[in-house]
C-alpha cells in the first residue's frame, strides 16, 4: 500500500483594495474580487467529461470485473496460479473492449503460505499443563522458521528507541515483538494515510532492527483497525529472520504477561519466497487520435495477498481503470492522447512489477503525460492526491467542477508519489494522481482475510469509476498537457 505524506493545498484568493478610492475602514469582504481566471476547457469537452460521468454512474462493468477477479479467480498471490489466471482474464477483457494489449514480463517470488502457529508455553502464573494458543500470520520477505520451529523468549518494544535501549543482550536470542497500535483515533478522523505510515514502518523495518540486535524473529502488532483477532499480513524488508505479525488482541496479551514475568513462545512460520518465476504487467492501450505517443495511465495492481480474495486490495482498482477504456469505447469517445490502462503486477511483494515498467518504457518516459493510481480500495471517492507542477491545481480546476456533483473534486497536493506503483514515474517528472478514496474502515480489512466481495458497495465503486474516467479522459484529451 502505498505512504501517504500530503500537503494540502490552501487556495488563496488574491483580493486588492484599491486605496485612492475606498475608505480604509471597510471591510476586506468590501473589495473588490480579484481572483484569478480558472483555466477551461472546451465546451465539447466539459460536455463528454460530464457523459462520461453520468454514464459510469449508471455502469456495473467494474463490479462484473471485481467480482470474478474475486469470486472465479480468487487470492492472487506473486507466481500463483491464480496470478496467472488474473492475467490471462484481464488481458482477454481488455482485448475484447478493444484495447492493443501487451503482457510485459515481470520476475516475482513466488509466495507459498506455509505453516503459521504460536503459542506461549510459558508465562507468570501459567496454570499447570496448559499453553495459550497465539492467532498471527508470516509477513513476505522473511526467512521461514525450520519445520519444528523456534522457541525463545519475547521481549516487546513500544518504539524503536525503546528496541536500542535495551541493547544486544537484552535482546540477541529472543523473539522481538513490535507492539504500535494503528491509531484508530487519527483514522477516525480522516488520516487514515497518517495512521497507516506510522505503524506500518514497524512492519517494514521492524524485522531488520530486531535482527540487528541478534533477535532470532520479529513479531509485529497487526497494521489495522479491527480488534476480531485477525491478522493482518503485508511484505517487510528481509532481515534474514522469520517475521509475522500478531492480532491486536495478543499483542496486548503478550504485552500485559511481560509486564508480569518471563514470557516463552514457541513459534512456526514456514510461509516463504520461493525462487523467481515470470509474471506479468498487463499492458493495454487505447491508442489516441492525434498524439499516439503520448501516454495516459489509469491503473490498479492486479496481484493480492492470500489470506483474503483482494476484493478491495486491489481488484477494484484494475476494474474502475479497466472500465475508463470501456466506457470510452462505449461512448465513441477517443482521446488525442493513448490512454494506457495497466494492471501491475507485484505491488505487495517488492514492486518489481514498477520496476520492470519503468525498464521497458525508458526511452518514452518524457511522452508520459500522467500516470493515476487507485490503491485505497473502494470507499466514497473525495479527490485526488497529485504531484505535478504548482499550477497543476488551476489546470484540473475543470474537472473538479465536473466531479463536483458526486464529491469527488478535491485536490490535495503531495510532495511525494500519490501510489506505489507509479513512483517510478513520479521520480522522474511525470505528474501522478491517486484517487483519495474514504480509508476510514479500509485498514479493517486490508490484508486480511476479510478483504472480500462483500466489503464494496457498488455505488462507491462506480463513484470512483466515474473519477478515475474523468480524470483520464480529460488530461488524454485536453490540448496541453499537464504542468510537471
Amino acid at each position: 500500500m502505498r505512504r501517504y505524506t500530503t500537503v494540502l493545498l490552501v487556495l488563496s484568493f488574491l483580493t486588492g483594495a484599491k486605496s485612492q478610492e475606498r475608505p480604509s475602514t471597510k471591510s476586506s469582504y468590501d473589495q473588490e474580487d480579484q481572483t484569478p481566471t480558472k483555466k477551461t476547457l472546451p465546451p465539447q469537452l466539459m460536455t463528454n467529461l460530464a457523459t462520461l460521468r453520468d454514464a459510469a454512474m449508471e455502469d456495473d462493468y467494474a463490479f462484473k470485473i471485481v467480482a470474478h477477479l474475486t469470486d472465479n479467480i480468487g487470492p492472487r498471490p506473486d507466481g500463483s496460479p491464480q496470478a496467472q489466471a488474473a492475467v490471462e482474464y484481464v488481458a482477454e477483457e481488455m482485448r475484447r473492449v478493444g484495447l492493443d494489449v501487451k503482457l510485459e514480463p515481470v520476475q516475482v517470488p513466488r509466495w507459498v503460505r506455509g505453516l503459521e502457529t504460536a503459542e506461549l508455553v510459558e508465562y507468570p502464573d501459567q496454570a499447570p499443563g496448559t499453553k495459550q494458543k497465539i492467532v498471527l500470520t508470516a509477513l513476505g520477505g522473511n526467512k521461514p522458521t525450520s519445520a519444528e520451529g523456534l522457541t525463545a523468549e519475547v521481549v516487546v518494544a513500544h518504539s524503536y528507541d525503546e528496541l536500542r535501549s535495551f541493547g544486544r543482550a537484552k535482546v540477541e536470542g529472543k523473539i522481538v515483538l513490535f507492539n504500535v497500535p494503528f491509531d484508530e483515533r487519527k483514522s477516525a478522523a480522516g488520516l487514515w494515510g497518517d495512521a497507516y505510515g506510522e505503524a506500518v514502518d514497524f512492519r517494514g523495518k521492524g524485522p531488520r532492527a530486531a535482527a540487528d540486535l541478534g533477535a532470532v524473529a520479529c513479531l509485529v502488532r497487526s497494521v489495522g483497525g479491527a480488534s476480531y483477532r485477525i491478522p493482518h499480513t503485508g511484505y517487510s524488508r528481509p532481515a534474514g529472520i522469520p517475521a509475522g505479525a500478531v492480532t491486536n488482541e495478543d499483542a496486548d496479551l503478550i504485552s500485559r504477561l511481560t509486564a508480569q514475568g518471563s514470557v516463552r513462545m514457541h513459534l512456526v512460520l514456514t510461509s516463504r519466497n520461493e525462487a523467481d518465476v515470470t509474471s506479468y504487467n498487463v499492458v493495454g492501450d487505447l491508442k489516441g487520435s492525434q498524439h499516439p505517443e503520448q501516454v495516459v495511465i489509469v491503473s490498479g495492481h492486479l496481484d493480492s495477498w492470500d489470506l483474503g480474495t483482494g476484493a478491495i486490495d486491489d481488484a477494484a482498482g484494475v476494474a474502475v481503470a479497466m472500465e475508463t477504456a470501456e466506457l470510452l469505447q462505449k461512448l465513441h469517445l477517443r482521446p488525442a492522447r493513448t490512454l494506457r490502462v495497466v494492471a501491475w503486477m507485484d505491488e505487495e511483494n517488492g514492486g518489481k512489477g514498477h520496476d520492470a515498467y519503468r525498464a521497458a518504457h525508458d526511452a518514452e518516459i518524457a511522452n508520459h503525460v500522467a500516470a493515476i493510481e487507485s490503491d485505497l480500495g473502494a470507499g466514497h471517492p473525495l479527490g485526488f492526491d497529485v504531484k505535478a507542477g504548482p499550477s497543476a491545481v488551476e489546470w484540473l480546476a475543470p474537472m473538479q467542477e465536473v466531479l463536483r456533483p458526486i464529491g469527488a473534486n478535491l485536490i490535495k497536493v503531495t510532495e511525494n508519489s500519490p501510489g506505489a506503483d507509479i513512483a517510478p514515474l513520479a521520480k522522474l517528472g511525470v505528474p501522478t494522481l491517486g484517487i483519495i478514496q474514504d480509508g476510514r474502515a479500509y485498514f479493517n480489512y486490508h490484508h486480511t482475510a476479510a478483504d472480500t466481495l462483500d466489503k464494496i458497495v457498488p455505488e462507491q465503486l462506480r463513484e470512483n469509476a466515474a473519477a478515475m474516467t474523468v480524470m483520464g479522459y480529460a488530461l488524454a484529451a485536453m490540448d496541453e498537457r499537464l504542468p510537471h
